[in-house]
């Protein structure tokens, strides 16, 4: 099964890299679209798959999987309308644009719409998808074992569910970089350098994810067994309640998903 990637850029480049490096697909048989010479170039340079700059080569392909900026898609709708048939794939990583929008403007029936997120460029992401009901259980599957080269996957019913994934498994890595910086940041104003911060920070993250994962106890739980009567923990976490950082946090995941709805319409 041929395969084409149109947008070579960090997400397109990211899908490629793991179909190539999880042996689901031969260079020969993924094709990258890249309009960029300068990017192109760089591509070929890697030798990953075949690499083209005209539309035309949307014909070979039984899976397309559209990775270019949302505000980049009426163009592309209008350069690949005249290649695409019915029995071909769409898989959309455009965030924002809706399944009616693709299907509307490439005149096709089989439409995946997904949201992946920055760490499926090491494997790790978590890329939530959801289909139109012409995708058959077959091709639904193929499709699944794809997205998850890139880390785990979560299949929806229905596309309403996309705008909430962006919201938290979308966005949500830039969350856990701002509570990161802001306790790297309390590390040295308390006198640690960066090196030490990054450590200290870092590993507390690393060790009580990992904790998390091997257990069953919830949240609340290990929060529990941290903090100890009248102790360090506990006079955090009064502060943290104090200032309703909790709910601030709730808050702005909802916001993010308002805005996903906003960008969709």
């Amino acid at each position: 099964m041929n395969i084409l990637i149109i947008g070579g850029g960090n997400m397109g480049l990211t899908f490629a890299k793991s179909f190539i490096n999880s042996h689901v697909v031969t260079p020969e048989q993924l094709i990258i679209l890249e309009k960029s010479q300068e990017r192109a170039a760089h591509l070929k340079t890697l030798k990953i798959a075949r690499v083209f700059d005209d539309p035309i080569c949307v014909k070979a392909a039984a899976l397309i999987v559209l990775a270019v900026k949302p505000q980049n898609a009426k163009d592309l709708f209008e350069e690949m309308t005249k290649y695409v048939d019915n029995d071909q794939v769409v898989l959309s990583i455009m965030a924002g644009v809706k399944i009616e929008t693709i299907k509307k403007h490439l005149k096709l029936g089989k439409v995946i719409r997904a949201m992946p997120n920055l760490p499926a460029q090491i494997g790790l992401g978590m890329t939530g998808f959801t289909a139109t009901d012409a995708v058959s259980r077959f091709e639904l599957g193929a499709i699944q074992n794809l997205l998850s080269t890139t880390g785990k996957t979560l299949h929806v019913d229905n596309e309403e569910a996309i705008d909430k994934i962006t919201a938290i498994s979308g966005s949500g890595p830039a969350y856990m970089f701002y509570f990161l910086d802001a306790m790297i940041t309390a590390a040295k104003e308390m006198g640690f350098n960066k090196g030490e911060a990054e450590l200290l920070v870092v590993q507390t993250f690393k060790g009580a994810l990992q904790l998390f994962q091997q257990n069953s106890f919830t949240c609340q739980d290990w929060i529990n067994k941290v903090a100890s009567k009248g102790g360090t923990t506990e006079a955090a976490i009064q502060a943290f309640n104090n200032k309703a950082v909790r709910q601030h946090i709730v808050d702005g995941a909802n916001t993010a998903w308002k805005r996903a709805v906003e960008l969709g319409n």
